[in-house]
């Protein structure tokens, strides 16, 4: 009877021996939501997760010709071999260092940005500081590190003429190893900091007016609302960005310094990420690359599950 009443309803019957809350009769019932998840679970699972099939060619000496599954086993000569090589300390401290220079320059920026703008009741200015801010994001990797190196120019650059007209000495930006980390910094958060704001607006738009109009009517001043109000709303999306920042920490991104670096400033702008290029598609020496990436991509879950596992025993709020 039961049954019978479900076809009538559209839904498909129940199978004997199978209870209501089962996996596969969640599924026939919502089916409508799998398919429209499919398109996303296929992209992740074909491009994300098939490649990593070739990860077992860091534990193997890979010949072209003999393909992955014909290459001989090595172990973990590879990581060996990278561990104690005479770079190794000098790569995991310039990724280190780049890292958290970072995160302690541009995690704090977007979260003073976006207080600032919801602070700001003038619609026009508010609009036009956050087109400002934001553009910046929409430049292209390789235009950028075109427009650095023109305003660095030691014989062109504007920032440079206008360093020597105010009476101070130019260093010079692009070759000295010691401002190279500097450079790098400043002008990623320049670019990424207005659209960092973003979510923490999001975040803003979310507090209740009535908690504002409370506190004025007991004589709260701006800042006190903005630090008793605003900032508390804003911690639990400060700290999942955190932790998913931490769980990037050794991930520097090899284009942009690729772009800046030059023979010069090598001993301060080598990281892992520009060594794996160069070992990899330069060298071709494809098994020892991606032992090297695999320990980089390692090391990155390792630190964002401890994180996450800390700021969970710590706080409220966590990745999981």
């Amino acid at each position: 009877m039961q049954d019978a009443k479900a076809a009538v309803a559209g839904y498909p019957t129940l199978k004997p021996g199978k209870g209501k809350n089962s996996i596969w009769n969640k599924i026939a019932r919502n089916w409508e939501l799998y398919i429209f998840i499919a398109p996303a679970f296929f992209y992740f699972l074909i491009f994300c997760y098939g490649p990593m099939y070739g990860i077992q060619i860091a534990f193997k000496n890979f010949i072209p010709t003999k393909g992955i599954t014909g290459s001989p086993w090595v172990g973990f000569d590879h990581f060996i071999r990278f561990f104690h090589s005479y770079y190794f300390g000098n790569l995991l401290w310039n990724t280190l260092t780049i890292s958290l220079y970072s995160l302690a320059v541009g995690f704090p920026v977007p979260i003073v940005l976006a207080l600032a703008f919801n602070e700001v009741r003038n619609g026009f200015f508010k609009k036009l500081a956050q087109t400002v801010t934001y553009a910046p994001h929409f430049i292209s990797m390789v235009v950028m590190a075109g427009m650095i190196i023109t305003f660095l120019s030691p014989s062109t650059g504007i920032v440079i003429h206008l360093l020597k007209a105010f009476g101070l000495g130019a260093p010079d930006f692009l070759t000295d190893p010691g401002w190279f980390k500097t450079m790098y910094v400043l002008s990623d958060v320049w670019q990424s900091a207005g659209w960092g704001t973003i979510i923490y607006l999001a975040a803003l738009s979310g507090v209740d007016p009535g908690l504002h109009e409370a506190a004025i009517i007991d004589g709260a001043s701006r800042l006190q609302r903005v630090r008793h109000i605003n900032i508390p709303t804003l911690v639990p999306t400060m700290v999942i960005l955190f932790i998913l920042n931490m769980g990037s920490l050794l991930g520097v991104g090899y284009e942009k310094i690729l772009l800046l670096q030059n023979p010069l400033n090598m001993t301060s702008s080598d990281v892992i990420s520009t060594f794996v290029y160069r070992s990899g598609l330069v060298d071709s020496q494809y098994s020892f690359s991606t032992a090297v990436g695999l320990f980089n991509s390692v090391i990155n879950a390792a630190l964002l599950v401890v994180s996450n596992q800390i700021i969970r025993r710590t706080s409220e709020n966590s990745l999981w």
